[in-house]
């Protein structure tokens, strides 16, 4: 096995796979809202549990809007 190969022996980078993040992002979304709502079931409405969803919830709602503008600009270029 050699680790060190020439440019003239290199393959082509292969082209970048386009992807969903929307779907993975909807999906943990999804878990941290159930996450809260059990929290809320059980523990009721109070503790770190519940902060720490709430948490989940924020971020997974920042990362949608980015993941949406971010889509919106590469359809743009």
């Amino acid at each position: 096995m050699r680790i060190y190969l020439r440019d003239s022996e290199r393959r082509p980078d292969p082209e970048p796979v386009t992807t969903d993040d929307r779907t993975a992002i909807l999906t943990g979304l999804g878990l941290w809202i159930a996450g809260l709502a059990g929290t809320i079931l059980v523990l009721g409405p109070s503790g770190d549990p519940l902060w720490t969803c709430i948490t989940g919830v924020v971020v997974g709602v920042a990362l949608l809007a980015y993941a949406e503008v971010r889509s919106r600009k590469l359809r743009r270029d």
